[in-house]
């Protein structure tokens, strides 16, 4: 083998050792934090429906629809109703109030901004109902396992954070929290475990006695 040809081999064999070493080196994660950069994401779609006033407010045809559109959008708990009334009618907003009552659901002051415009003597109903994923996961990227930068796994969080996202009750708590969950609701809650503490036991009342010669 000539010094030339020598030359050549060795350049491509320190070539294929670098890529080798590069190689290795790619996907290793970077986030030496232990906060996940996964995080929930909380998005928010309106839904509208439009429906025809006057003076006495939702005529009987109008209130049944508005109540089987409730029905259908099977209303449940995190869901927002607000009304955009032109005319700003209060016997309007009180009978979308009261089918809203029927679904335990309460009409909300501020409506938010919609496509379209509302013309007089109609009243747009809308539901607001917000939704929490977390984009990206689970994430493999990291196909490394060498770790030089000490950090997490690409994938980290996408677990915990995602199993949040699909168990919260109201996805706006992820954004602000729950402002209006007071003493009440505690004591509500606990109203079941204190009746069962202090209900008596059935042993201390005996054994009932039962005959056998009844129904002969």
């Amino acid at each position: 083998m000539t010094r030339p040809e020598i030359r050549r081999a060795l350049a491509s064999a320190l070539t294929l050792s670098l890529g080798l070493a590069l190689a290795g080196c790619g996907g290793m994660p970077t986030n030496r934090q232990l906060e996940s950069v996964h995080q929930p994401i909380v998005e928010r779609t309106n839904y509208t429906l439009d429906v025809s006033a006057g003076p006495g407010g939702l005529s009987l045809p109008e209130q049944r629809r508005l109540a089987g559109w409730f029905e259908a959008m099977d209303l449940r708990y995190g869901d927002r109703i607000s009304i955009d009334d032109p005319l700003h009618s209060g016997t309007s907003r009180s009978a979308v109030e009261a089918v809203a009552s029927r679904f335990g659901m309460l009409v909300g002051e501020d409506a938010p901004v919609t496509p379209g415009y509302v013309n007089a003597g109609t009243v747009r109903v809308i539901v607001t109902r917000s939704s929490a994923s977390v984009p990206g996961c689970p994430d493999w990227s990291a196909k490394s396992d060498t770790n030089l930068n000490n950090a997490t796994s690409a994938n980290y969080g996408c677990a915990t954070n995602s199993n949040i996202a699909s168990m919260v009750a109201d996805p706006e708590h992820l954004i602000r929290g729950a402002n209006s969950t007071g003493r009440t609701v505690v004591m509500s809650s606990t109203k079941a475990i204190d009746s069962y503490r202090e209900a008596k036991p059935t042993g201390e009342q005996g054994l009932k006695q039962e005959s056998t010669q009844q129904g002969k």
